[in-house]
């Protein structure tokens, strides 16, 4: 796949600070000191331990969306993905001065530890009367880097990093002490573990393009958020389902003598973060959620809180991490409770870059799935049974269409993503797979063509959605309608019958759109069929579906005048010379069906 390498900025160089300023913009409680590129709370409760945190940019909301009140004091950023420099941090300390001290927290990575150790040393040797007023914290939470080969750098600092902020910032909020504050950030430090995988590279902007890292169906597990590479590549792309267990046995392995970080010991009480990792859709993230609740329920593992969202990037990779902080068993009289941590990451901080999170286990599966089988209201009772003459014919026609879509997907998705919003392929790929299961189930059979409408119309409605789901469900309905009402008491169907059912099944359909050929829409092939039909007195049916698919054709040259297409600048549409994606649906749907076995 490619990497997503353009941006909305005004010129490279200037991205940080004018995000910064956004930022101030967005929360009112902050100040930027432009100079140094520190953000820092405007009206510090002096009375209070001050946090500090960092790194460089590109790993928003991480971290200057995190300061305010109930979490962080300053954050000192640096460039993308460059460490601030010394003078940037010793700013930042001079700002939080306070009559507490200050507890400074970094993520694992060579220049922020040498930058902002050399800044706490600089302010020791400069106030040696408050040297041990300013503590490190230093986070190491990736579990992708095994020992042997991190034994001198240690694991990079992830997305855990942000539970450290969350709960050390609201006991400082609290009041606690500094040892407090610095006790318990450096406890969650050592329980916390994460791994990330992404389907691609991020782009740095400023820089030049760059070419793919990972073939199309590649994924890479333990990937930096930095572009460093990652533990292993996989290919094909696996479902979640498999590559959630996967990335869960290096996080919570303990008998891997490279990776067993994290002292779990079974059946243990934790903590759960999915993290965006820039690019991963809101509709994909709580599907991994999904499946990492139900991996981490079959090993075992009491889940106390699950968080999910954008908490530390990598700019725009399309990704996501998945963080375990394993809480206290009460074995050590030394470590907070469970509770209290629990209790400290509960409260809401005031910040912008914090997501919204339950104050509550989650609720067992069994009982926040509701059943609803039996709900639906019964189906209509239908008396009318009508079969074709060779019902074994219909069958397979009707899998010839359905294959014909399946097959034509790609073709028909990327008509839309130029004409279109995209979906409409999958849409009707989706409705095909459900009339395929619904004819091997015998909802869908020759011998009762009225049943079968309506199991069509349903499909329509239920697994395709959107204004193509409703089109189709309401001309099929109309269609069973149709053919109760012109059956006249005939058993077999008829070329007349069928050709009748579909003239007033049109009829009622246009009541519903204003779509009128030509108006590049799928009623310009659908209009073209029925009435070729009906003035054939429905005998001639290839003829019919000759002239739908020449409608279809003709839609590339008409100007779009109803639909998605009606949206999209007509130049574009007469460049790209592409028919109507809905308009080429029925073509295929239509040409199926006929097409010889």
């Amino acid at each position: 796949m490619s990497v997503q390498s353009k941006h909305f900025l005004n010129a490279p160089e200037n991205l940080v600070v004018e995000s910064l300023q956004g930022l101030c913009a967005l929360n009112p409680q902050i100040a930027l000191d432009v100079a140094d590129k520190v953000v820092y709370v405007a009206k510090q409760d002096r009375s209070k331990v001050a946090l500090i945190c960092g790194g460089g940019s590109g790993h928003e909301p991480a971290h200057a969306g995190y300061v305010g009140d109930g979490m962080l004091t300053a954050a000192a950023c640096g460039t993308v993905f460059a460490s601030p420099n010394t003078s940037q941090v010793r700013r930042a300390i001079d700002l939080v001065e306070n009559e507490q001290g200050t507890v400074i927290i970094v993520k694992n990575y060579t220049g922020d530890i040498l930058n902002f150790g050399l800044a706490k040393e600089q302010y020791a040797a400069q106030h040696p009367e408050k040297s041990d007023k300013v503590k490190f914290v230093i986070v190491g939470d990736d579990v992708a880097v095994g020992k042997t080969q991190g034994k001198i750098v240690g694991r990079r600092g992830l997305a855990g990093t942000c539970l450290v902020y969350k709960i050390a910032g609201a006991l400082a909020k609290r009041g606690g002490s500094l040892d407090e504050v610095y006790a318990i950030a450096e406890y969650v430090a050592a329980h916390v573990g994460t791994i990330g995988v992404g389907l691609e590279h991020c782009h740095v902007p400023g820089t030049a393009a760059g070419d793919s890292h990972l073939a199309p169906s590649e994924i890479e597990i333990g990937m930096g958020i930095h572009n460093e590479p990652g533990n292993r590549r996989l290919a094909p792309v696996p479902p979640l389902a498999d590559l959630v267990p996967q990335l869960l046995d290096l996080l919570t392995s303990t008998t891997d003598p490279e990776r067993s970080f994290v002292p779990f010991k079974g059946k243990d009480r934790v903590v759960l973060l999915v993290n965006n990792l820039g690019g991963t859709s809101e509709l994909e993230l709580p599907g991994v959620v999904r499946e990492t609740r139900a991996a981490l329920d079959k090993q075992g593992f009491v889940i106390e809180r699950v968080l999910a969202g954008t908490f530390m990037t990598s700019l725009n990779m399309p990704g996501f991490s998945i963080t375990l902080l394993l809480l206290p068993d009460g074995s050590d009289s030394s470590a907070p409770s469970a509770e209290s941590l629990l209790s400290l990451l509960d409260e809401k901080p005031d910040v912008p870059g914090w997501k919204w999170a339950s104050a509550a286990a989650p609720a067992p599966p069994a009982e926040q799935i509701k059943q609803t089988a039996g709900t639906r209201p019964a189906g209509v009772s239908q008396s009318t049974k009508l079969r074709v003459e060779d019902a074994k014919a219909f069958d397979a026609a009707v899998r010839r269409a359905c294959k014909a879509i399946i097959e034509a997907e790609p073709e028909i998705t990327r008509m839309d993503s130029i004409a279109g919003d995209g979906d409409c392929g999958l849409t009707l790929k989706d409705g095909a797979n459900g009339v395929l299961k619904a004819l091997e189930s015998g909802q869908i059979t020759g011998e009762d063509v009225v049943g079968s409408v309506i199991a069509v119309s349903k499909v329509a409605e239920e697994q395709m959605g959107g204004t193509s789901g409703a089109l189709y469900s309401i001309f099929f309905s109309a269609l069973a309608q149709g053919l109760q009402t012109h059956h006249s008491g005939a058993s077999t169907l008829s070329p007349v019958l069928w050709s009748a059912a579909l003239s007033s099944a049109l009829t009622k359909l246009y009541t519903y759109t204003r779509a009128r050929p030509p108006s590049r829409t799928l009623v310009d092939p659908l209009d073209a069929f029925v009435n070729a039909l009906a003035s054939s007195r429905g005998a001639d049916l290839t003829g019919a579906v000759d002239k739908a698919g020449a409608a279809a054709l003709q839609t590339r040259n008409l100007e779009a005048k109803a639909g998605r297409s009606a949206y999209v600048e007509g130049d574009r549409l007469k460049k790209e010379h592409i028919a109507d994606p809905g308009a080429w649906g029925v073509k295929t749907i239509l040409e199926g069906f006929v097409a010889s076995a």
